[in-house]
């Protein structure tokens, strides 16, 4: 009542200052910053409830509270005690430790210490994004592609063939290798997106069917061609040569992981912006994903559009997976990729979470990254087990597909679900 008072004085006297709608109900009304970060607190809250419902020191404090006066305020002390830890423990693993910290700005030591956790982060992050990036355009054209986890194996497959298997100066066998990477991707993207064009085939189950081959084909690579390491019988392929690896950041010798590959993936962020909302090609992809039917009066081709979507999302997947394996092994196995490593599956999450955005799939990635290698410092910290992380993750991006539901549980304005709606046109198309 009070918010459609205030609507109704401003129409009748704009320059009256609306003194009683609060600042939470302006802030909230549409951003999808505010939705995100919503989900976020709810994703720490349910995994705060699961720390203090799986700790066994917890529920005995609990259980104990009617033994003195002075029991439920010790349950509680117990209770932020080992939230604390778990949620402190995250942080300190995946970004930084303070103290360390700050015993290296006063000693000038231990540096290597001091930056692993966030350098461990970003060498996460880095594929991921670009993977994130993939996927986010094709959503962005109401086309799911599901593949892309059997785009990034073709990627590295290709990529660690051409930079194991051919030696050259770095200034060329870099770029060579990153090339062969994303030609890798993009064959492997052809195939759904031919099918779809043409036959009228479904995206989802095609690009879904596609990695399971992949993945047997990557055993096959690795088992039956020269590309397996010479006097090995295990499924493991040869190591890059220096020259085609992604050197350390900061050299190898600081033990810090993160390498050149970050320059990359800012590279492949900054051409999705201006592919999305500056080039033509973009406009069509945007306008498809949209409204189709626009999209075909306004005379855009429909199949043209299908295949290059699958080409471009196809290339910058296996760009990833490239990238991937010349900045960590420098070698691919049986499981590259496969199972919990399939960044092309995580990316599909970070897409959703990021509405479709670049710099959206950024944060997102940072944030997965983040509970991925955090999650494993909390577990060797406090005990708890890595799941609580894929417990947060999964609710993040539950609450954040649930506009609505978020939008009940804090009270908020009217919010857009567009983001929403614009990945998930391709289930019917």
């Amino acid at each position: 009542m009070t918010d459609n008072m205030d609507d109704v004085l401003a129409q009748a006297d704009p320059d009256t200052p609306v003194v009683r709608r609060s600042l939470w109900t302006r802030f909230s009304s549409k951003s999808p910053i505010v939705l995100a970060l919503l989900a976020l607190v709810l994703g720490f809250l349910i995994g705060a409830l699961v720390i203090i419902f799986s700790t066994n020191t917890v529920l005995d404090a609990w259980r104990n509270i009617f033994s003195s006066w002075g029991a439920p305020w010790d349950a509680l002390k117990v209770t932020f005690d080992n939230v604390g830890a778990a949620y402190r423990a995250l942080f300190t693993g995946s970004v930084i430790d303070p103290p360390q910290f700050w015993h290296s700005i006063v000693t000038g030591k231990q540096w290597d210490n001091s930056l692993t956790p966030i350098s461990e982060t970003l060498t996460y992050a880095t594929p991921l994004i670009i993977a994130g990036i993939a996927v986010g355009i094709a959503f962005q054209t109401g086309i799911f592609n599901i593949g892309a986890n059997g785009q990034a194996i073709m990627g590295g497959i290709a990529g660690c063939a051409v930079g194991s298997m051919i030696n050259m100066p770095a200034f060329i066998h870099i770029p060579l290798t990153l090339a062969a990477g994303i030609i890798g991707g993009v064959i492997a993207g052809a195939i759904p997106g031919f099918l779809k064009a043409y036959t009228g085939a479904h995206e989802v189950i095609v690009t879904l069917m596609l990695n399971y081959v992949i993945a047997f084909f990557l055993v096959f690579v690795l088992l039956s061609t020269a590309l397996q390491l010479p006097n090995q019988s295990n499924d493991i392929s040869r190591t890059m040569y220096s020259s085609a690896q992604l050197a350390p950041l900061f050299g190898t010798a600081s033990g810090l992981r993160v390498s050149y590959g970050i320059f990359i993936a800012a590279a492949v962020v900054y051409f999705a912006w201006w592919f999305l909302d500056r080039s033509s090609l973009g406009f069509d992809f945007r306008i498809t994903g949209n409204n189709p039917n626009a999209a075909k009066a306004s005379g855009i081709n429909a199949r043209r559009v299908v295949v290059v979507v699958f080409l471009i999302s196809g290339g910058l997947a296996g760009l990833a997976g490239v990238v991937q394996v010349a900045s960590t092994t420098h070698y691919v196995d049986g499981n590259f990729l496969i199972g919990n490593a399939g960044i092309g599956f995580t990316a599909i999450t970070v897409a959703l979470l990021g509405r479709n955005r670049p710099m959206g799939i950024v944060w997102g990635s940072l944030l997965f990254a983040a509970l991925g290698v955090g999650g494993r410092n909390m577990q060797a910290a406090t005990g708890i087990p890595l799941d609580l992380a894929t417990i947060i993750q999964s609710v993040v991006v539950l609450f954040v597909a649930t506009p609505v539901l978020v939008k009940e549980i804090f009270r908020l304005r009217s919010s857009s679900a567009q983001g929403i709606q614009l990945a998930t046109k391709g289930w019917s198309s």
